[in-house]
């Protein structure tokens, strides 16, 4: 019996991944954002001792289109959600689509001492992590 390659987080994740700030418009996070396909947006930090937080493009559906709310008067710290759950870049992928399903989530930042460095899916998970490696 063979033994299965571990697949860590820190080599599926996405790199490229937008940050904004949180008393951005949506309008305004919305037209900052280059990386689409990350299906969110980062909320950086206020200062040292705050926490990151996160607004997936979903989250802007449901609590803006479809309330009919204009994006150019709600702030993004209206929608994100923190703080965030992270993972770890050392995570085993089958450890992270475990804690994703627990706590509902699709998406989630990596984060290494206390940095974003990418951004994980069940998407990448699956698709980079059990085809790629297979």
């Amino acid at each position: 019996m063979s033994e299965r390659k571990i697949i860590r987080t820190a080599d599926v994740m996405k790199k490229n991944f937008d940050v904004v700030d949180g008393m951005m418009t949506v309008q305004e996070a919305l037209k900052k954002m280059k990386h689409v396909d990350t299906k969110c947006l980062i909320v950086n930090k206020r200062h040292e001792n705050d926490e990151y937080g996160i607004v997936l493009i979903s989250d802007i559906a449901k609590e803006v289109l479809a309330r009919d709310k204009a994006p150019e008067r709600v702030n993004v710290y209206e929608v994100m959600s923190k703080p965030v759950i992270a993972v770890d870049p050392n995570m085993d992928i089958r450890y992270c689509a475990r804690l994703f399903e627990k706590f509902g989530l699709s998406r989630a930042p990596v984060i290494d001492n206390g940095k974003v460095i990418g951004i994980i899916s069940f998407t990448d998970m699956v698709l980079l992590g059990m085809l790629e490696n297979s």
